[in-house]
């Protein structure tokens, strides 16, 4: 006899606290945020610390942007707490055996080092500047020493070169982590994969490129109105290429190890991908913005093309993964959310656009970075200036900057 319960007869149950999932689009552009950072700091790395010659016009350039990313990296967990005034206590009261707690310490240190780095590579630019305008906001910058000669230059970039190789293991730690907090969650089984934290950490590098790939053409060629450099595009092109490539691979080696396996997982994986992530996820997320990149930057590395071809391809692509990877965050983060805990059935996701946590409140964080970086690139030189690092002493004892040879 058979029972008069089976299990496709209650396929859509869910619990009474499953009204709402409640990690929403501030759980996804965090991720998101975060891993912009540590993908500009691995183009700025490219130069400080491997010393491919054609990534120094933008070396700098990637350590602003990361530097104006992580500012604001923190900001949607503080409009998603409760209690954001509570915010420091996870430094206060360190419990190292919780994840985020530990993600604290791991993000303060990474900005730490970030923001020294950064003070490095302008400090002659600091010290110019106080001994020009006297200003006390300078002299601030300069923390008091005003001699700059050859030789502290010198060991600046000792520095800087320093902090950049230390800098790659913490910026893919710092976002590595990201991946582990999902990945370490048994019960969803969406996230529960030990390749989770290498999936967010490759895909946080190929969307690191791309950002620092679209902003660069459109600062150079819009507000400064110069040619762009098609052979630095070309390269950051190839970069991204292989970073994406890696991602991809690994997010479908994923999926396709549950599908073969034919375990659990993918019991509640399977009918996820087939209904509510159909579209957001194999139409979009694959079909759309990661088959298409991947097909053009090869042509874009491989083939040698026209040059203003080679630079809107390049960007196409680089604006395609930008939003595959924000589409990987939000189909990860909130589909996770959409597997029942009686694994049977889904959640509802509901859409918001206003209120704390909504579409609009995350957009208006996103222009943050940008807006930040608009602010801080009109006091100091950030792109296609000399170098402030590497002053040279005339014979009326006043420093001067090399400039780097162009393009």
């Amino acid at each position: 006899m058979e029972h008069p319960l089976p299990n496709h007869s209650i396929n859509n149950f869910i619990f009474g606290n499953e009204a709402e999932i409640p990690w929403s689009f501030m759980i996804v552009i965090y991720p998101y945020i975060t891993g912009l950072i540590a993908g500009a700091f691995v183009v700025s790395s490219l130069y400080h610390v491997f010393k491919l010659k054609a990534f120094a016009g933008i070396a700098r350039f990637s350590l602003v942007v990361a530097f104006c990313f992580g500012i604001f990296a923190g900001f949607p967990l503080l409009i998603h707490l409760l209690q954001p005034t509570r915010a420091f206590n996870i430094f206060i009261t360190p419990h190292f055996t919780a994840a985020m707690s530990v993600f604290g310490y791991v993000y303060a240190s990474y900005m730490l080092l970030l923001t020294t780095e950064i003070w490095l590579v302008y400090r002659g630019f600091f010290v110019e500047k106080a001994r020009e305008t006297n200003r006390f906001i300078w002299k601030v910058l300069t923390l008091g020493v005003t001699d700059y000669t050859p030789e502290s230059a010198k060991i600046d970039r000792r520095l800087i070169n320093f902090l950049a190789g230390i800098g790659i293991p913490a910026a893919f730690t710092l976002h590595g982590y990201v991946g582990f907090i999902f990945g370490s969650i048994k019960a969803i089984a969406w996230w529960a994969t030990p390749l989770q934290p290498i999936i967010f950490l490759m895909s946080a590098v190929a969307s690191g490129i791309a950002m620092i790939l679209l902003m660069y053409t459109v600062l150079t060629i819009r507000r400064r109105g110069e040619r762009c450099d098609a052979d630095l595009v070309r390269k950051l092109a190839t970069c991204l290429w292989i970073a994406f490539l890696l991602a991809f691979t690994l997010e479908m080696l994923e999926v396709g190890y549950a599908y073969f396996e034919q375990g659990h997982h993918w019991s509640l994986i399977g009918p996820l991908l087939r209904g509510p992530l159909h579209e957001s996820y194999v139409v979009a997320q694959i079909g759309i913005l990661s088959l298409p990149p991947i097909v053009l930057l090869g042509f874009v590395t491989l083939v040698k093309m026209p040059r203003l071809l080679t630079i809107f391809l390049a960007n196409l692509c680089a604006l395609l993964i930008a939003a595959q990877v924000l589409f990987m965050r939000y189909n990860v983060v909130i589909g996770g959310q959409m597997i029942s805990k009686s694994d049977r059935g889904f959640v509802e996701f509901h859409w918001e656009w206003g209120g704390r946590e909504g579409a609009a409140m995350a957009i208006a964080i996103m222009i943050l970075p940008f807006i930040f970086y608009a602010v801080l690139s009109r006091f100091i030189p950030v792109l296609g200036e000399a170098h402030p690092a590497e002053p040279v002493r005339s014979g009326d004892d006043r420093l001067e900057e090399k400039r780097p040879p162009a393009g």
